[in-house]
């Protein structure tokens, strides 16, 4: 059964990971997702590595394995936007498209005659989305932006990793590129609510998805106690600034991770843990009173919990309702029951891998179910079939665009 966005086509000119994991979602929705990439180097992230991608026979692509993460359910093209041939391509496909998905710096496109006000005027139904570090407007638009620096820029590493002064204290980004990977989810609803407004008004607009705005976005309730308070949030390790006890506990032989949002999951777990007093403490009655005496509950429960082994307490508390969950490395992950039931990781047919290992997107449809068929695509794999396709390139005429180095 066709996907959700079966009836949609997407021009990706973006690359490494914000736009292409946009790109991958609407992919998976079902959309045709040609990506666009430079004759012979193609996407930076191909050369993220190692590790790499093996071939049939164990040895090296030329393709990472962060690639891999970000463009399943792709066509890839090559095209040399620096020439004119070039750019009269991407223009030519960008009619039959619905969606531009690009991560240019800002005015880089127009350089090309690719900017959206270029493309509008032919195409105004085109929903043209621009992902950047700084957005299209401010002082700071022209500058390039990465993860890493917008973390720290955005707030998020102040607010991540152990206090100052304790041990291992200090900033710390993310373990994930939170940034990257926001502002793309953020561009895939940006992009389905431009297209559910286009079948109303029947013209296309400008998106405008930065990672600064996102990863602000990101930092939820981080942002609102700020405003409540006047005072910024600091970085508190493994602890929550509003809710006791939601954290880890070590345990006789590892640690266990408790959740406890409100007062009547913190009763339950005092009752399987057999500390009933505890509930009954006025000290640790209510949430805002567990936060105002944290120190104190923490290390009463930590003896507890120490008492005994992460498996024990893991069917204690499943039993009694109350949240909890252990750490997993993420090999540990794909071999929990849930995830297997879940069918999270899948197996893609790749023409130089045979097969390549992948994440199923987390979407659940009832009525247009995703399908997953198309592993990330070699570099070019699909330059003949989309030019032919599309644009009614002749044998000849791709064999001229390749000896003139255009595709």
């Amino acid at each position: 059964m066709p996907g959700p966005l079966s009836h949609i086509r997407v021009l990706d000119l973006s690359r490494v990971l914000a736009g292409p994991w946009a790109g991958q979602n609407l992919a998976d929705l079902g959309a045709e997702v040609i990506k666009v990439e430079r004759p012979k180097l193609g996407d930076d992230s191909r050369a993220y590595g190692p590790p790499w991608i093996k071939d049939r026979d164990g040895k090296d692509t030329r393709d990472s394995a962060y690639f891999t993460c970000a463009n399943r359910g792709k066509k890839s093209i090559t095209v040399d936007l620096a020439s004119r041939a070039g750019q009269a391509l991407v223009r030519a496909l960008a009619l039959k498209c619905d969606v531009l998905l690009e991560n240019y710096k800002f005015g880089d496109l127009a350089r090309y005659g690719l900017s959206y006000e270029d493309l509008a005027k032919l195409h105004p139904r085109l929903i043209y989305c621009s992902v950047t570090g700084f957005g299209q407007t401010g002082p700071q638009r022209q500058h390039p932006g990465f993860d890493f620096m917008i973390q720290g820029m955005g707030g998020m590493m102040s607010v991540t990793g152990e206090p100052d002064g304790a041990p291992g204290g200090g900033p710390q980004r993310a373990g994930v590129p939170v940034a990257d990977i926001i502002t793309g989810m953020y561009a895939s609803i940006a992009i389905c609510a431009a297209l559910a407004s286009r079948a109303e008004t029947g013209k296309g607009q400008h998106l405008d998805l930065a990672l600064l705005d996102s990863q602000i976005a990101l930092l939820a309730y981080q942002n609102t106690n700020y405003f409540a308070t006047g005072t910024p949030p600091k970085r508190i390790g493994n602890l929550h600034p509003n809710i006791v006890p939601y954290q880890p506990f070590r345990t006789r032989d590892g640690d266990i991770i408790v959740a406890c949002g409100n007062d009547n999951l913190y009763r339950k777990l005092c009752e399987a843990a057999g500390c009933g007093a505890l509930a009954a403490d006025e000290r640790f009655a209510t949430n805002g009173k567990r936060v105002e005496n944290r120190v104190e509950l923490t290390r009463l429960l930590q003896e507890i919990f120490s008492g005994r082994t992460t498996r024990e307490w893991i069917e204690i508390l499943e039993a009694a309702g109350v949240p909890n969950g252990p750490i997993n490395n993420v090999a540990q992950v794909f071999q929990e029951p849930q995830v297997k039931a879940r069918s999270i990781r899948l197996k893609l047919p790749h023409p130089v891998a045979g097969e390549v290992d992948s994440v199923a997107s987390p979407m659940r449809f009832s009525g247009t179910p995703l399908a997953f068929g198309r592993a990330p695509p070699v570099l070019g794999q699909h330059t003949d079939e989309v030019l032919r396709g599309l644009l009614g390139k002749s044998d000849a005429e791709l064999a001229q665009l390749r000896a003139d180095g255009v595709v």
